[in-house]
């Protein structure tokens, strides 16, 4: 015997099968690899020869695992997924000054981006990247550093909580107000309750939920659905507001520029009222093994300290 290990199968060849396995489906693959999915596809026949066995059952565009490709998917997945992360873990040891964030659309357009300055400022050494997306990031594979996210409703973030590798702390639970443009606002029948805005034209953003809870919680009894069109995402919504189409709500993060400018008026809660609604929070989210790192805890401590009291 001479000790030496059977030949390994092309990289490229493996990476495209995991890649098939994991996604369902040899177009995501291809999309995810960044590759044409015929490329995708000869790699899998590519493979199979090399095996000399049928990994995946072909018909009619789609595929499916066989059961040796669904055992061979299980061994191979993790050392793959274990080779990207050292690989990226050097990177990251390489790049500790380059910090890559995701964040909401809505905060990051309305908020965040025009404040990054004074980080700039303080940070001169600290290369950011942001970039504005609903979904979370997948901080298995190293897809950002840190999450900027919204949680709904009332479940409070009171402390930085590992779960599943991550680490999350709420930034701020900002109210919530019903805001239109101010000439609209002088055209409507005085706003006295917030009952009262059941007969002014409403503004929703996916669905109704939100002004349901909304309207709830000052006590106004509803029936569903309520009308008005629905226009998403949320900054379709108040440039219909600011447009004087009815009557959105915002929180007071995404609406203090506008407030400021006097592009939006508050329609409710009235001056006077104390009363506030607050219908979720904004919530930092990062890898565990990230949370103290250089670029990871300044923006974290600067985030908090610039939401701080912000908006109110």
């Amino acid at each position: 015997m001479t000790g030496e290990r059977p030949q390994l199968p092309p990289f490229a060849a493996l990476r495209a099968f995991e890649a098939v396995g994991r996604l369902g489906g040899i177009r995501r693959a291809a999309q995810a690899l960044g590759l044409d999915h015929a490329v995708v596809s000869r790699h899998l026949r590519a493979l199979e020869m090399h095996l000399g066995v049928q990994l995946v059952h072909r018909a009619k565009g789609s595929v499916a695992l066989t059961a040796q490709g669904a055992r061979f998917l299980g061994r191979i997945s993790p050392a793959i997924a274990e080779l990207t992360n050292a690989a990226a873990g050097l990177m990251q040891d390489g790049a500790e000054r380059r910090l890559r964030i995701w964040c909401i659309p809505g905060l990051a357009s309305a908020w965040l981006t025009s404040r990054l300055e004074s980080f700039h400022a303080a940070n001169p050494d600290i290369e950011l990247e942001l970039q504005s997306s609903h979904q979370s990031p997948d901080f298995t594979r190293y897809e950002a550093d840190a999450d900027i996210g919204y949680v709904a409703g009332n479940e409070r973030v009171t402390a930085a909580v590992t779960t599943g590798g991550v680490r999350r702390l709420e930034l701020a639970r900002p109210p919530v107000l019903a805001v239109a443009s101010p000439g609209l606002i002088a055209t409507l029948p005085p706003v006295r309750e917030a009952a009262d805005l059941l007969c002014v034209p409403l503004l929703h953003e996916e669905d109704d939920t939100q002004w349901y809870q909304w309207l709830s919680a000052y006590g106004v009894q509803l029936s569903r659905p309520l009308r008005g069109p629905r226009l998403w995402p949320a900054q379709i919504t108040l440039e219909a507001a600011r447009r004087g189409q009815g009557v959105a709500l915002a929180n007071r993060l995404l609406l203090a520029e506008d407030l400021a400018a006097g592009r939006l008026a508050v329609a409710w809660p009235a001056a006077g009222v104390s009363t506030e609604v607050a219908l979720g929070s904004y919530v930092f989210t990062a890898r565990a093994d990230r949370w103290q790192s250089c670029g990871v805890s300044r923006f974290r401590r600067w985030l908090r300290s610039t939401m701080a009291g912000a908006g109110r």
